[in-house]
């Protein structure tokens, strides 16, 4: 899962040291007894003869200099948010406390307290301006900068970005040392990067490593063009930098993949350019907005095109739901419908459309060509204001979880599933609004298609083959239709635990 938060979740309560050895096998190195070249085998060069554990050509003989050069700017943020306390009654020889009974009630105030976190920045400007996380200082109190010769300073909060991640904070003086976002040359997979911050709050630590990807989506948002990098970066890293050989910021350290809550190598940092264009706007006081649609959306993967008998090479995004009352909505956007380009530029998957629509501004015209239903219409979208992360979390959870499946009721069977179309009673048992329309499964025969695949009885199907489906007729007709055109299954369109999705349903073979 991806760790971001937990970046500022307090110092380390324990250091855990790994020794490496080799184990059943034999490291050869380059260079050493290296078997002739031939047709199926590359040969590396260790460089000039006997210098096997010498670096190779163009890497540094160390990033102490490096290190020297840019470690001044970089700074520990120590941060005190508000957060409730729960009070509590111990009672003597039972191993866990109780809630106070005294708390609760229509008129009581939770008590709080302040809890401490820690993250990193790096000036940016000789009179204090501070570039860091917006998780690091979000709902912060107290914000205090540790400088690298042991001072400590105040800072205030100039602006945060929740949707990119970004922050800026500022302290009071002059003359502080900096460094600068490099923006003009790209990083490329396998260049060196030194990343320098305060994880777990030891400060003033450098890890090295490469670039070892690029332009990563890490989970939706219109921040999702990350650099990846595999310097170590843990728990309070977060709004640190990460620089190339020559001392320019190329990004800001921001979140790891991790099965175990530390480093395993696989970070991500906002590339620079995104970072320069976010924080001078936060510094010039501008609120940050940023175009909205209105919409799910997915990539076209394999079997979907298969399903809708599209070409292999088809690329775009599948709009899997449409907000009621949003632009996408006002603008006659569908559900199913794929957008290939919009303004003219072609849209390769979802990562692509989120930005540009993110790049545009409230209230810019947005034409949208799409293919519907294996046409191609053009759909003019007025852009919205994009709201805030939290209310699209919101939106993004709709109305919760399903309640239990209900005792089958009487239905139709379609390829494996029992099927019937929506009562008021199913609405009720579902809480599924009047708006939601289609036919739900009430039971799955383990052996079919849909079970093998974990269809889940209570799921909604709303359409089939691109066709909306009201009853189980015509569900069985939609299917029907996609058998006959020869294809070996059937892309759905369902509602299920409060949001829709696609689905690619396999097709039974008949004898």
């Amino acid at each position: 899962m991806l760790k971001r938060k937990e970046f500022i979740l307090g110092a380390a309560v324990g250091l855990t040291f790994a020794a490496a050895a080799t184990a059943g096998g034999v490291i050869q190195w380059p260079g050493a007894e290296a078997a002739p070249a031939s047709a199926s085998r590359l040969v590396p060069s260790a460089g000039a003869s006997g210098l096997a554990f010498a670096p190779p050509q163009g890497a540094p003989l160390s990033f102490a200099d490096i290190f020297e050069q840019v470690s001044p700017a970089v700074v520990q943020i120590d941060v005190k948010t508000r957060i409730e306390r729960r009070r509590a009654i111990r009672i003597p020889g039972l191993p866990f406390p109780f809630g106070d009974p005294r708390e609760g009630g229509a008129d009581a105030e939770p008590e709080t307290q302040l809890a401490p976190g820690t993250g990193s920045g790096f000036f940016i400007s000789a009179d204090g301006f501070i570039v860091t996380n917006n998780h690091v200082v979000a709902n912060a109190e107290e914000i205090t900068v540790k400088l690298s010769d042991g001072r400590s300073l105040k800072a205030s909060l100039v602006g945060r970005d929740e949707a990119s991640d970004l922050a800026v904070i500022k302290v009071e003086g002059s003359a502080f040392p900096f460094v600068t976002f490099e923006e003009t040359s790209e990083p490329r997979v396998g260049d060196w990067v030194i990343s320098v911050g305060n994880p777990f709050g030891l400060g003033g630590t450098a890890t090295a490593g490469i670039v070892s990807g690029k332009s990563r989506d890490i989970g939706g948002g219109v921040a999702n063009d990350f650099l990846q990098i595999d310097s170590a970066i843990n728990r309070g890293n977060s709004g640190g930098p990460t620089f190339d050989i020559y001392g320019r910021v190329i990004g800001v350290n921001t979140a790891i993949f991790t099965p175990s809550g530390g480093s395993v190598g696989i970070g991500f940092a906002i590339p620079a350019k995104t970072a320069k264009e976010i924080t001078d706007r936060l510094i010039r006081g501008e609120k940050i907005e940023r175009g909205y649609l209105g919409v799910q959306i997915t990539d076209l993967s394999a079997e979907m095109k298969e399903a809708l008998g599209l070409d292999a090479d088809t690329k775009g995004a599948f709009v899997a739901q449409v907000t009621a009352g949003s632009p996408a909505a006002e603008g006659g956007l569908r559900e199913e419908d794929i957008v290939v380009s919009i303004n003219g530029t072609a849209v390769d998957g979802s990562s692509a459309l989120t930005r540009r629509v993110a790049a545009a501004k409230p209230g810019d015209r947005l034409r949208l060509e799409v293919l519907r239903e294996g046409r191609s219409i053009t759909v003019d979208v007025r852009s919205g204001r994009r709201p805030s992360e939290e209310e699209l979390n919101r939106e993004l959870e709709g109305e919760g979880p399903q309640a239990e499946a209900p005792s089958a009721p009487s239905g139709t069977e379609v390829e494996g599933m029992t099927v019937t179309a929506l009562t008021s009673a199913l609405r009720d048992r579902y809480d599924l609004p009047s708006n939601v329309n289609g036919v739900v499964v009430t039971s799955v025969e383990p052996g079919s298609e849909a079970g093998k695949i974990g269809l889940p009885a209570g799921i909604v199907i709303l359409r089939a083959n691109n066709r909306p489906v009201t009853t189980a007729q015509e569900f069985r007709a939609a299917v029907d239709a996609a058998r006959s055109a020869g294809r070996p299954s059937v892309l759905l369109m369902v509602r299920y635990q409060g949001s829709n999705r696609s689905l690619v349903l396999p097709l039974a073979k008949r004898n």
